[in-house]
């Protein structure tokens, strides 16, 4: 059966992507890291920019209470 993915935050900083997707797997959580960007060609601009943290949807309200807790960061309307 295949499993369900569900977003928790959307950032433009690959640091910030990076740094929540660590916090979330070592409080157990497994978290990916999705993007439009094509590597050679550093563009930022509206969707293309984005990098979106993903999470296991049975994951997410717990997801979002770390992320909140921990960054203060809002999780996506």
């Amino acid at each position: 059966m295949r499993e369900e993915w569900v977003e928790v935050l959307v950032t433009y900083d690959p640091v910030e992507a990076e740094i929540v997707k660590d916090l979330l797997e070592s409080g157990g959580i497994p978290a990916v890291l999705r993007s439009s960007k094509v590597t050679p060609y550093p563009v930022n601009i509206g969707k293309m920019g984005e990098i979106k943290v993903l999470v296991k949807k049975e994951d997410k309200e717990t997801a979002e209470e770390v992320i909140k807790g921990s960054t203060g960061l809002e999780p996506p309307v």
